[in-house]
C-alpha cells in the first residue's frame, strides 16, 4: 500500500509541476523550441543542401 501512495504522490507532483511550468515559462519554452528548430533547419541546409 505504501508503494501505491508513493506513485500517487509522484503523479500529483508531475501534474502540478507541468501546470506551473506551463504557466510560468510557456513563452520561454516556445522560444527555446523555435530556436532549436531554426538551428536544426540551418544545420540541415549547411551540411546537406549546400
Amino acid at each position: 500500500m505504501e508503494s501505491f501512495v508513493y506513485y500517487i504522490f509522484i503523479l500529483l507532483l508531475v501534474v502540478v509541476g507541468f501546470f506551473v511550468i506551463k504557466k510560468v515559462a510557456g513563452c520561454l519554452i516556445k522560444t527555446v523550441v523555435t530556436v532549436a528548430v531554426i538551428a536544426a533547419l540551418a544545420a540541415i541546409y549547411y551540411f546537406y543542401l549546400r
